[in-house]
């Protein structure tokens, strides 16, 4: 795990070297984070560590029992269904209000995003690609002014993403049909068609939740579960 620099907020720092190690399973399942060892780990004392601690249990990445070492919350496919269910709900929604507002500095964005995901599927780096794939849908919320549904889609994103970089070495093909999916709700963005856009992720939607499936499925299979 890296060390904290000192040249930015040590809660801050600490929450997103916490999180990406949650997110890219280096920290498991169920795996014990004692204060001390994990403070001395960081370099940091315990003071912002509790406080990146309690903005990660607020995410649902990790459960915090009083007088025990909090622990990495645990990966269930109900969990990630819940998720992708309560996803689709506020990205559809979110979706609807911000399309009148696309500018070209938002489609830029969005079509370089796309750019980086094509580049990630022909090197076959899927790890990257899930990334990416979060990025976009977080992006996609960005120019709806309330700030409270944007926090809601990234924590709902947060879960998924972390879903399908543990299932990732399954069946990545699917990969370029996600790909190309974004690729349309962008294209109607762009039009400014508010119901086309709608459909489009709608579809998409629906497809991940197939794609998840599909992928949950095949990788209990490769461990004979």
């Amino acid at each position: 795990m890296e060390t904290i620099k000192q040249s930015a907020t040590l809660a801050d720092q600490a929450y997103t070297l916490l999180k990406r190690s949650i997110v890219n399973g280096e920290l498991k399942d169920e795996q014990p984070l004692p204060e001390e060892t994990i403070s001395k780990d960081l370099g940091i004392s315990r003071t912002p560590l509790r406080d990146a601690l309690n903005r990660l249990a607020a995410e649902g990445l990790i459960i915090q029992k009083k007088g025990r070492p909090a622990i990495v919350a645990g990966f269930t496919r109900e969990k990630s269904l819940e998720y992708m269910e309560i996803r689709s709900v506020l990205e559809i929604h979110s979706l609807t209000k911000v399309v009148a507002q696309a500018d070209p500095g938002f489609i830029r964005d969005l079509r370089n995003n796309l750019s980086g995901q094509l580049a990630a599927i022909e090197k076959d780096n899927y790890q990257e690609f899930i990334e990416l794939d979060r990025d976009f849908h977080i992006l996609l919320a960005s120019p709806n002014c309330n700030q409270e549904l944007k926090d809601m889609i990234e924590r709902m994103n947060t879960g998924v993403n972390r879903a399908f970089l543990i299932l990732s070495s399954t069946i990545p093909k699917s990969a370029r049909g996600a790909y190309e999916e974004h690729v349309e709700i962008v294209d109607a963005i762009e039009q400014k068609d508010i119901r086309l856009a709608e459909n489009k992720m709608i579809v998409h939607m629906n497809n991940v939740e197939k794609r998840f499936l599909n992928y949950y499925l095949n990788s209990s299979a490769s461990n004979g579960s």
